[in-house]
Order: C-alpha cells, then sequence, then structure tokens
C-alpha cells in the first residue's frame, strides 16, 4: 500500500489548466505543463490498495491500477511504466481521452472524491517518455505468418502492436493520408497533440509492424485479394457512418457532420491547410449533440473565432449527483463540464430540431428548435416552446450508426451482421469468414476509447490462436462484455 492514510490526509487535486484567454489563441493541450509533476506522487498515495479494487472492473482492460499507484507514489517511475504496459499499449492515449470509468469505481469514491487514477496513468508515461523507458519491442524471431490490419485507430493499432510482438509479419491499411484514425482526425490538437501518436507509430515501426495509407479496403483494394495475400485479417475499421438529422433544410450549405469539420481543423495543424475549408469564424455555430464530439465541435469553433457558440442535447440535463439506478461502482451519466465548455458558450437541453432555414443563397441561416419531454418512453414536444436561433454552422455530433457498408469491405469478404448492424463475431472475435477478425467499434459499436485498446488486443490473442494453434498473448475482454461502463 502507497499510504496508508493518503486518502485521509491527502484531498484530491486534479491537473492545473491553462487560462481560457490563452488557450483558446492556440492549438496547444490545455494543462499547463508539468504541473501535475509536483503533485502527482501524493495523488497516487491516496490509493488505499483496496483488497477488492472496483477499479479493476471499471477498466475494461484490467489494468493494475493500485500496483502502478504504489510506484508513482514511491517515484520509482520505470517499474511504475512497466506495470502500466503490462495490460494498455497506449496509456498516454488514455490518460487523456478516457472518461475514466475507473474512478467512477474506486472505492475511495463511495463517500469521498475518488483517486485521480487517469492523472497519474498520463504522467507515469510522460514521465517513461522523456526518461527514455519507452523502447520498441521487437520480436526474438518471426512466425513467418502474415496479417493485414484493416484500420488504423486505437483497436488497429492495439491488436498491430501485439501481433507483431507475437513475431507475425503485420501490415496495417489507413484509407487516410495519416495513422491513427479518429485520434489523428476525429481528436482536436487541444485534447491531444499529435506528438503522441506519432512517436507510438515511429515505436511500432521499429518492432516490425508495416504501414500502408491512402488505401482503403473494397474500393481501392479488393478484399478478397486482401484476404489471399495475408493468413490472417482484423477489421478494425471503426464505427464511421455519421447519424444524419433528416429534417427539412437539411440540404442547406453550411449544416456538415462533426467528422467533416473536426478533420479539417486537424488538417490545419498538420500543415495541409492555411485556413480549413469549413470555418467557424465569425460565424454563429450550432453543434446538434451533447457528448464528447459535440464538445469537441465547441472548442474548435472556440478556437476559430466563432460569433457564438450554442450546443443542442436532446435528453434533459443530467445531475450533478449519481442517480439511484446507477450505484456505485457503475459508470453514472453526470453533468459533464469539458474544458471546451470552460470556454463559452451555451448548453440547451431538452431540445429538438425542427428545421433549418436559409438564406436566397442557400445557405444555412437559422436553426428551429422545440422543447422536449419524455413521456412513457416517447418523445413529446411542448406546445408554445417552438423558437429559431441564429445557425450560419452547423455541426451534427449525434454519434456513430455502425460500420462503412458503402464501401464494399463488408459485401465483398461476405461479413454477417448482427441484430445491431455491427460485424459478428465469436468468442474469439472471429467472424463468419475463416481467418478474417473483428475488433472495435466495427463489431462493438461507438464506443470508449479504452474498449477499442481492449478489443484489439483480445482480437490479436485470437488472431495468434488462429495461426499457431495456441497463445500466450493476454484477452482481457470477451465480445460480450458490457461490464460496469457502457
Amino acid at each position: 500500500m502507497a499510504d496508508p492514510k493518503g486518502f485521509l490526509t491527502t484531498g484530491r487535486e486534479v491537473a492545473e489548466t491553462r487560462p481560457v484567454a490563452d488557450r483558446v489563441r492556440d492549438w496547444n493541450e490545455v494543462y499547463v505543463p508539468g504541473s501535475l509533476l509536483p503533485i502527482i506522487s501524493k495523488q497516487a498515495g491516496r490509493c488505499m490498495d483496496c483488497g477488492i479494487p472496483f477499479c479493476h472492473n471499471g477498466c475494461p482492460l484490467g489494468n493494475l491500477i493500485p500496483e502502478w499507484n504504489d510506484y508513482a507514489f514511491r517515484e520509482d517511475w520505470a517499474a511504475a511504466s512497466e506495470r502500466l504496459h503490462a495490460t494498455n499499449n497506449f496509456p498516454e492515449f488514455t490518460g487523456r481521452l478516457c472518461p475514466a470509468p475507473c474512478e467512477s469505481a474506486c472505492v475511495l469514491g463511495i463517500n469521498q472524491p475518488a483517486v485521480t487514477i487517469k492523472n497519474v496513468e498520463v504522467s507515469i508515461i510522460d514521465k517513461a517518455w522523456d526518461s527514455g523507458d519507452v523502447t520498441p519491442q521487437p520480436p526474438d524471431r518471426l512466425s513467418g505468418k502474415t496479417v493485414a490490419v484493416i484500420g488504423s485507430g486505437p483497436a488497429g493499432l492495439a491488436a498491430a502492436q501485439q501481433l507483431t510482438r507475437a513475431g507475425h509479419t503485420v501490415a496495417v491499411y489507413e484509407r487516410a493520408d495519416r495513422i491513427g484514425g479518429l485520434l489523428r482526425y476525429g481528436i482536436p490538437e487541444f485534447k491531444m497533440e499529435k506528438v503522441h501518436i506519432n512517436r507510438r507509430i515511429e515505436q511500432m515501426r521499429a518492432e516490425g509492424t508495416k504501414f500502408r495509407t491512402e488505401v482503403e479496403i473494397g474500393r481501392d483494394l479488393d478484399a478478397t485479394k486482401l484476404r489471399r495475400r495475408y493468413d490472417a485479417v482484423v477489421i478494425a475499421a471503426g464505427a464511421t457512418v455519421s447519424r444524419d438529422l433528416p429534417v427539412p433544410g437539411r440540404e442547406l450549405n453550411g449544416i456538415h457532420f462533426a467528422m467533416e469539420y473536426l478533420p479539417l481543423a486537424n488538417k490545419v495543424q498538420e500543415g495541409d491547410f492555411v485556413a480549413p475549408p469549413i470555418t467557424a469564424e465569425g460565424k454563429h455555430v450550432v453543434v446538434i449533440g451533447g457528448g464528447d464530439t459535440g464538445a469537441d465541435c465547441v472548442g474548435t469553433a472556440h478556437r476559430q473565432g466563432a460569433a457564438s457558440v450554442t450546443q443542442l442535447e436532446i435528453m434533459p440535463r443530467p445531475g450533478d449527483e449519481r442517480n439511484a439506478n446507477q450505484p456505485w461502482p457503475t459508470f453514472p451519466m453526470l453533468y459533464k463540464v469539458t474544458s471546451a465548455h470552460e470556454e463559452g458558450g451555451e448548453r440547451v437541453y431538452s431540445v429538438s430540431t425542427t428545421h433549418f432555414e436559409g438564406d436566397e443563397d442557400g445557405n444555412v441561416q437559422f436553426l428551429h428548435l422545440v422543447e422536449v419531454s419524455f413521456e412513457d418512453g416517447k418523445l413529446v414536444q411542448k406546445p408554445g416552446t417552438e423558437r429559431k436561433i441564429p445557425a450560419q454552422l452547423v455541426t451534427l455530433a449525434m454519434g456513430f450508426t455502425g460500420i462503412d457498408k458503402a464501401n464494399g469491405l463488408v459485401e465483398q469478404f461476405g461479413l454477417e451482421l448482427d441484430e445491431r448492424g455491427n460485424v459478428a463475431r465469436d468468442a474469439d472475435f472471429a467472424t463468419n469468414v475463416d481467418g478474417v477478425f473483428v475488433a472495435g467499434d466495427a463489431g462493438r459499436g461507438q464506443s470508449l476509447i479504452v474498449w477499442a485498446i481492449a478489443e484489439g488486443r483480445s482480437a490479436a490473442r485470437g488472431v495468434d490462436r488462429y495461426l499457431t494453434g495456441a497463445s500466450a498473448l493476454p484477452a482481457p475482454i470477451r465480445p460480450t462484455d458490457r461490464a460496469l461502463t457502457v
């Protein structure tokens, strides 16, 4: 146990954010660099090393949280990094982007503020990179087997790294021009600077993983030809089909999916554009969707100089405390203020868009909405609550409906889908097609980054067993696991 009295003597402190007036002028991460180092050892000491650490249950990866908290408390950063990497390929991703269901399951959180597990995690991995403790781990010998991974998001990268280290020759296919999937183009720079992806890619290259960009399986390369070329295939293409809003006026200019808007802002940071083709500068912006992707649109609009930003959510405002039907240690739906929300804008709950109104040139100018409530499980509009708000740029951030079925990948492979429209798989993450496996959102549906990495690691074990008859690779989850975090 780190500090037997730590949870009694030390209060919770989290990473310090830079002043709003400063950070909205740039795209750097919102946190003050180095602000965690003076406090993180004591924060790790708040961990009680519970007899039954429910944080393990909250984390799909089964992270060894009490162990690396103990090492962090003792400032043995090399040992902490080893324990962290034992279950997680990319803790610098989860330490910045995961909503931390582990903290919701922290035993201390029953009656006190939970341990800052996420902050400890990111401190350990950042220290490991700075100290040179993160190095390539190439396999001792090659198996002679080849694997293609379709998609380079967290699930695809995790599967690829695990399989490469197991001795297989792995090639990752990505349809975008850079590796990273939504980590690269869906996550704004102010949430995670892309240097964290770049150095992981270099580590994987040094281990032997090959990367093929601008190749979309199903369009640029027939899926059946890919299957013949490799001994096994892992589909980690994500759930990339955005949910649309089919209301009158949807065809007006200025209405875009979030994943049309956000990647262009990221491409500016990559140096591809001087200014984004779609920008919020000087415009009244409306973001439809109250989740993390919507918050990313809000923060991006602030940095582009929007005249105003309004975020709409059809559901009621979540509470500040757990509901009775979401008891500890489940992951509760609570009112959350992200760094983007701290920067300004208005959040409107329990409203539904009825239609858009445009000008004579076909550009959106107003959004018409109405207040709604749920009665007997049905959405009901409240009479007399209709109004319109200015909207010169609208982003649709209402989630995703599943894997892209229009590019030919599903049809060419002959994949079976489950009742939710995701790629069906068995206990080893294998599809109905021999030698073809699926991991991440393509098989699970839209979910968290921590689930994607867990799925990639688990699918890698299934592939390894298929290729060699046995596997020593870990499998933190099964395809049917829902645990406490979804």
